[in-house]
């Protein structure tokens, strides 16, 4: 199952949002990177040695926001698949090729997006 190998960056401000997603993606068997904000997801995107295939982020995030992170994470990985996850998806203008999920989202819905963002990338 191509997914155990695959590796997501979560960025969520909210500990309590982040642990679930986090939860469901690890249910996923997904090996998962939590980062509570732009300056510990950029460590994560600055380490040469640290593999990522995909990064969720939350949009309103304080200080740098998610699209503000996605653009930093592209200068540094320019091939790096963005998920943005939004309570206010429908409103949000991301690049044609990043993508978006609505909050509340469903464990089916995530999962979906997450292995049709993945299988798209390789």
């Amino acid at each position: 199952m191509p997914s155990a190998e695959s590796i997501i960056l979560v960025v969520e401000d909210d500990d309590i949002v982040r642990m679930l997603i986090v939860d469901v993606l690890e249910e996923l068997e997904f090996k998962v990177l939590e980062a509570d904000g732009s300056e510990q997801a950029l460590v994560f995107l600055q380490n040469p040695g640290e593999h990522i295939d995909l990064m969720m982020t939350d949009v309103g995030l304080p200080g740098m926001d998610g699209r503000e992170l996605a653009s930093e994470a592209r200068k540094l990985r320019p091939s790096l698949p963005i998920l943005f996850a939004s309570g206010y998806a429908e409103s949000i203008d991301v690049p044609g090729d990043m993508h978006v999920i609505g909050k509340p989202f469903s464990i089916d819905a995530l999962r979906d997006k997450v292995k049709g963002i993945l299988h798209s990338a390789k």
